[in-house]
């Protein structure tokens, strides 16, 4: 295993490298020039030149990326070229909002999936089945930046249940930052219950048809121990292996819930450093997710290794 472990993570080291090498390139080649959102109406062609200078955006780009990378290797993500708050400081403050979005969604999935797809594998294609599958498969059609809108219609314009906007920290208020969390939570969780109830009852339904079931049904146990005892542990790969892609995938959808929500968390500081052009936050906030993504998927795949050891010798 630690061979294992030892070759998953140089792999991830040299990801990582990539992304960064991406990361920088891409945002770079983002229309538009910081130096007009920064002099506004001192805009003039001498003073672009001055500000570029002291920026550092005059230099060869491989240039400006050993300089950048370097001040990163060191902790230093840079300061936005605006309001001069440093990366660091965005990225301290936005995360915990974007972790607690993504730990309620799953959650709430896991919550919602698990049982139900332990409940319809013991009868496949039985009406509460059916229903669970016509459901789901509905949920799929459904992305977060549309089901936002019908839930902000609904339950904060017409019911007054939840605000429709706004944020009030853990720390502060834990009742009231639930309570406002309800909704953006539940806008990037649908996805999530329906790929993991059909992933968990398609494996369910196929491991109870395998012989060490029968075995254990030969020996009179009884079907709440066989279900989750001798079923659920082997039939919780591709579960696994579906949570780790989609819970990097959520933090996409973070960004998207959050600007519909006004909720200051990384995705809302993200979109509005691309339309200011504000490159060392987009870089920062870009190249910390895709990093945390890849970290996930290093996880993951050693979460593979306690569930099956067999694939270590793959």
């Amino acid at each position: 295993m630690t061979k294992y472990l030892i070759r998953r993570f140089i792999q991830l080291v040299v990801v990582a490298f990539i992304i960064s090498v991406l990361v920088f390139l891409l945002v770079h080649l983002l229309p538009g020039d910081p130096s007009v959102t920064i002099l506004g109406p001192n805009d003039t062609a001498q003073n672009r030149t001055i500000l570029l200078h002291q920026l550092g955006l005059n230099k060869p780009l491989w240039n400006q990326y050993t300089i950048w990378l370097t001040a990163v290797f060191h902790g230093n993500l840079g300061q936005s070229y605006l309001n001069h708050e440093s990366v660091t400081h965005i990225l301290a403050t936005g995360a915990p909002i974007d972790i607690e979005l993504i730990v309620l969604s799953q959650i709430v999935a896991f919550a919602v999936a698990i049982p139900l797809a332990l409940v319809t594998s013991r009868r496949p294609n039985r009406p509460l089945d059916n229903v669970a599958s016509t459901g789901t498969f509905g949920l799929l059609a459904m992305p977060p930046f549309v089901i936002a809108p019908i839930m902000v219609a609904v339950f904060a314009v017409g019911l007054h249940w939840f605000p429709a906007t706004g944020y009030v920290p853990f720390t502060k208020d834990p009742a009231a930052n639930l309570h406002d969390m309800v909704l953006p939570a539940l806008a990037i969780t649908a996805g999530s219950i329906a790929v993991y109830y059909r992933l968990l009852r398609s494996d369910l339904i196929s491991t109870l048809q395998e012989d060490f079931i029968t075995m254990a049904r030969s020996k009179g146990l009884s079907n709440r121990r066989i279900m989750l005892r001798h079923a659920f542990r082997p039939s919780t790969f591709s579960l696994l292996a579906a949570a780790g892609v989609n819970i990097g995938a959520l933090l996409a959808g973070t960004f998207i819930v959050e600007w519909l929500f006004a909720i200051s968390g990384l995705g809302y500081s993200l979109v509005v450093s691309v339309q200011q052009r504000d490159y060392l936050v987009v870089q920062g906030i870009s190249l910390v997710v895709a990093i945390a993504y890849v970290f996930l998927q290093f996880v993951v795949d050693f979460l593979f290794t306690v569930v099956d050891p067999r694939v270590i010798r793959e």
